[in-house]
């Protein structure tokens, strides 16, 4: 029986978690590509301006982050006690209130996209083509919430294939539509964020086709806001919304001391490494959130054997994965560097930073796991704790003033020490929170 069991959870792991990393990585690769497209077709400058937009676009990510993995988590415990009715409710819910912070983002991005940009802390030689890509990109703001939050729907309701295949096609359209748009079309910066928008109207239309089907548990229909259940689900939400605040927060700080300490140069160069960091986020959300459904379930039916195997798993998956990641990206990293721009200046700047910057990717796959285990398991409070010391109090303190006490260079390390923190953290809380054992609630 126990060789049976651990055959199954094996199989659960790999069902769940490839399809969701394939899915990741694919949806990372898009970035990866846009960044390539960009940096080729309209300069190391349109770099810069892409990253510059890249607290306003990754902060509305945060906010579907919010609804997702709160309405996911809630869905998961409740599927695990066969509560179906509940689980439905919980999945409308989400998907209603992702429809009005969609609507909300779009109106902001195309408003206030000059704005926007001011904040961002774009100077004259970002400040055009930044606020051009927020009011693009703004424009799409409703196929790319809800595609951001059917897929970890339709993953959690047993089709975490269909989930994954449908990243991988709108990643493919959006790769075809960056060529078409920024080369032949000489549309500029603004053709990716069209491209971007485009490519998730096709992830939409896949993720759909599960819900017509009639697939799983989880069904639309008609639902009204609940102040209760919303609440709940973005309680649920909160940490990973905070851990998805991570990456702005960082960015918007990198930002505004490489510009004032470094140069134009070394934002272009930090974009370049941001847009590798995001695929290699890819592998550690893809882990993480492919667990989520597992671990949820298993909570669900008490079952701590289960919850051990699967956070286990985890970690050691992403362990062995940032590892080979930062080690990829040392032996060979100049020759992905090239794809984006052959400028000699840029690529040495990046040589010389990457080795300081990356480390971080071991400790960013360990904390993703370590906060994804405990919000799925209603340990709410101790994960929203350790995403906003990692996340958004030390990483902004250590970017800020690290450079001014020991100067401009240290920058590079700032993210990793920050990340070194948020774990001594994030291990204090979960052996506090389990010295007694998993409490189920």
């Amino acid at each position: 029986m126990d060789n049976t069991k651990t055959r199954l959870r094996k199989k659960n792991l790999i069902l769940y978690t490839l399809p969701s990393v394939a899915g990741m990585c694919g949806m990372f690769l898009y970035v990866v590509v846009d960044g390539i497209f960009v940096g080729r077709g309209v300069g190391v400058d349109a770099i810069g301006a892409v990253n510059l937009a890249l607290p306003f676009t990754l902060f509305a990510g945060a906010l579907c982050t919010l609804m997702t993995v709160g309405g996911i988590t809630i869905t998961a415990i409740r599927l695990g006690r066969g509560d179906e009715k509940g689980a439905n409710d919980a999945f409308r819910q989400a998907a209603l209130l992702a429809f009005l912070v969609a609507a909300l983002l779009m109106a902001a991005g195309l408003g206030f996209s000059r704005q926007i940009a001011v904040l961002s802390g774009a100077n004259s030689t970002f400040f055009d083509m930044t606020a051009e890509y927020i009011f693009y990109y703004s424009a799409f703001s409703l196929p790319i919430s809800l595609g951001f939050i059917l897929q970890g729907f339709v993953r959690n309701d047993g089709s975490p294939g269909l989930a994954g295949a449908a990243i991988i096609v709108g990643s493919l359209m959006n790769v075809f539509l960056d060529w078409l748009f920024i080369f032949p079309l000489q549309m500029g910066i603004k053709g990716a964020a069209i491209a971007t928008g485009l490519g998730q109207i096709s992830v939409v239309l896949i993720l759909l086709s599960h819900f017509a089907r009639r697939k799983g548990a989880l069904r639309f229909g008609k639902t009204s806001f609940s102040p209760v259940l919303a609440s709940k689900i973005m309680r649920r939400g909160f940490p990973e919304m905070l851990s998805q605040f991570g990456t702005p927060v960082t960015t918007l700080c990198m930002n505004y001391v490489l510009i004032r300490m470094l140069g134009d140069l070394s934002v272009s160069a930090f974009s370049v490494m941001s847009y590798l960091t995001s695929f290699s986020m890819g592998i550690f959300l893809g882990v993480s959130e492919g667990l989520q459904p597992l671990i949820g379930q298993s909570y669900g039916k008490k079952d701590a054997d289960e919850l051990r195997f699967y956070f286990r798993s985890g970690m050691a998956v992403n362990l062995l994965a940032s590892l080979a990641v930062y080690v990829f990206l040392l032996v060979c990293g100049r020759y992905v560097y090239a794809l984006f721009n052959s400028d000699l200046a840029l690529l040495e700047t990046i040589e010389v930073a990457l080795p300081k910057f990356g480390w971080a990717f071991l400790l960013i796959a360990l904390n993703l796991m370590i906060g994804a285990y405990l919000y799925s398991t209603k340990r709410t409070a101790q994960a929203a704790v350790i995403m906003f010391c990692r996340c958004i109090a030390l990483n902004s303190v250590l970017i800020l003033f690290l450079p001014q006490l020991l100067g401009p260079e240290i920058i590079w390390y700032a993210a990793g020490f920050a990340e070194l923190s948020g774990f001594f953290v994030a291990v204090a809380l979960l052996k506090h929170s389990e010295k007694n054992g998993i409490v189920f609630r």
